[in-house]
């Protein structure tokens, strides 16, 4: 039996196809952690939707940027940007029964000594408050009235955390923190229009997972979400997004012995 960590999909399905091919996956007996951005981007966001769905145990998702913009739209409080890739999901058959297990997914898991986020924990964020506070979220999109939320979700203020905020404030900022952050203040302010890499950050800003003495520093974190960082490591870091949509490489890592296996991508 083995755990496969696996990076951002984005509707890349034949790629995915290919690398559980590669790993010999077994689904009787593996497991399958994805750290979010199924859909969007690439051409088959639907038949990945579907697939994972399908999976059930097997295979532990858990929600990005991406995977909520697909629910902001479909509930009709945003609109569609020029290059997503989410219509086919949106005209569906099968559409509320996707949208509806979406909905039902983590924002954060822990298991061990590991950790899943899509993008990011907060440098005061033990893991038992990240997963408190994920809870807060998915309860909210869990409701029936989940709409309110996706009303509300977009924004990039307030950019730094404090444990007194309220109501849909409080989530937009977990909800940025753990699918957006890439960089951050020690202080925890967030800076949400930097994608480069890590040899041109901002003056005063550091990669989240560097702010010295980050309450998380315990547990590995596997993350994905920046796909200009691509594949970095650490004693307690995973970061898999290698830029699959972009033309780069898919990754997974087998967590048992952190071996990599990677494909490069047909898009």
């Amino acid at each position: 039996m083995a755990t496969y960590a696996m990076g951002d999909l984005q509707g890349c399905f034949a790629d995915f196809q290919r690398l559980i091919d590669l790993i010999r996956f077994d689904p009787a007996q593996d497991k399958l952690w994805l750290v979010g951005d199924i859909v969007n981007r690439g051409p088959d966001s639907l038949p990945l939707l579907r697939y994972i769905k399908q999976a059930g145990d097997t295979i532990l998702m858990i929600l990005g940027n991406h995977d909520l913009h697909l629910l902001t739209v479909a509930a009709g409080k945003t609109k569609k940007y020029s290059n997503d890739t989410i219509q086919p999901i949106l005209d569906a058959p099968d559409r509320e029964e996707l949208l509806h297990w979406l909905r039902h997914q983590k924002l954060f898991h822990s298991e061990g000594q590991y950790a899943m986020v899509h993008a990011g924990l907060l440098p005061s964020w033990s893991i038992s408050q990240a997963k408190q506070l994920a809870r807060e979220v998915e309860n909210a999109l869990q409701q029936d009235n989940s709409q309110e939320l996706f009303s509300s979700m977009y924004g990039n203020e307030p950019d730094y955390w404090q444990d007194e905020w309220t109501d849909y404030m409080r989530l937009r900022i977990i909800i940025n923190a753990m699918t957006r952050m890439r960089v951050c203040t020690l202080e925890g302010k967030m800076n949400f229009t930097y994608k480069g890499n890590l040899q041109s950050i901002p003056s005063g800003y550091f990669p989240w997972f560097n702010v010295p003495h980050r309450a998380s520093q315990d547990s590995t974190i596997i993350c994905g979400h920046w796909s200009a960082l691509g594949l970095h490591m650490t004693d307690n870091l995973i970061a898999l997004d290698t830029g699959c949509v972009w033309g780069g490489q898919l990754t997974a890592i087998r967590l048992e012995d952190r071996k990599v296996f990677q494909l490069p991508c047909a898009q």
